[in-house]
């Protein structure tokens, strides 16, 4: 890839920029925003770092969409932060408003661009950029499991003193309260969590998962998390600058897939150059599929109040 554009150059969009020149995932990052100056000092001091770290990766600061011209990828983080007290939803029309917009600019000049939306709440800001571009659904994704993911195998490794490394999780649903860790799922070296920890210790990892965002936002009290959710975001990128095809945690456009319909929704995607390459299908229990479908209707009420 020779170009991607971040837009949004707060805490989010500031450090995945800096993620993706490190790792050196295009030849050209942009780094754009609407205060002038932010993204343009923020793009420098990166640039600065490239003799030290490494990297060759050109970053560029603008308040001009003509920058962004040609972008293969186009990542949205623009968007009001969350408060103590909020929930995402409550951020819902103002993050609409400014997700519109930023969709119209950004495509009139990359119309082949692949989009990746971490703007919150997450999934309807999705479907916002999906509708407004107008692009077929595997060229718009959302960043949420792998983030909600990788909450949950940071609980569990803490909790059973091992790596990291060894811990593989799923977290479907919506990004959002009603997410739906996967027990059933959820491997420690290959060996089952049910094996390690009883059920009410698993069930508090559960809810502590889907409580990681605010547990930052009530630390922070000003903002909320972006170390976490830029590194998820370049994930994504990597896999798909790379054409790696690997098996991630998205959302995505579901038409009939895990019997939900017109939605976004966090499932399990192998996304490669042409973005997701298909989504994949789990064989859930009954009482999964009932969670993910409750996760699901959380976000469409959320649809409904957009006149999308």
């Amino acid at each position: 890839m020779k170009k991607i554009t971040v837009i949004g150059a707060g805490n989010v969009g500031a450090t995945t920029a800096q993620r993706l020149a490190e790792k050196e995932l295009a030849e050209e990052v942009i780094l754009l925003d609407v205060v002038e100056g932010i993204p343009q000092g923020k793009a420098l001091d990166m640039l600065e770092s490239g003799p030290v770290e490494p990297f060759d990766t050109y970053l560029k600061g603008t308040n001009d969409y003509s920058d962004t011209k040609n972008s293969d990828i186009i990542i949205i983080t623009a968007g009001l932060a969350r408060k103590p007290g909020m929930s995402r939803d409550d951020l819902l029309i103002a993050n609409a408003d400014i997700v519109k917009s930023v969709t119209e600019k950004s495509v009139e000049h990359s119309p082949q661009a692949i989009i990746i939306v971490v703007s919150n709440p997450l999934d309807v800001m999705t479907y916002v950029a999906f509708k407004v571009s107008g692009f077929e659904r595997h060229r718009v994704i959302g960043m949420a499991g792998i983030l909600d993911t990788a909450r949950f195998r940071t609980f569990i490794a803490n909790e059973l003193e091992v790596s990291v490394k060894d811990v593989d999780a799923m977290v479907l649903g919506g990004h959002g309260d009603s997410m739906v860790p996967l027990v059933r799922y959820t491997t420690i070296g290959g060996i089952p969590l049910t094996e390690f920890l009883s059920k009410d210790k698993i069930e508090k990892l559960v809810d502590r998962t889907r409580k990681g965002g605010i547990e930052i936002v009530n630390y922070l009290k000003t903002g909320s998390a972006y170390y976490a959710p830029s590194s998820a975001a370049v994930e994504m990128v990597e896999s798909i600058v790379k054409n790696k095809k690997r098996i991630l945690l998205c959302s995505a456009f579901l038409t009939g897939e895990y019997d939900l319909h017109n939605v976004f929704c966090g499932v399990p995607v192998r996304l490669g150059k042409e973005g997701i390459l298909n989504i994949v299908k789990l064989n859930l229990l009954p009482e999964e599929l009932n969670a993910l479908k409750k996760s699901a209707a959380d976000v469409l009420e959320n649809i409904k109040k957009l006149k999308i």
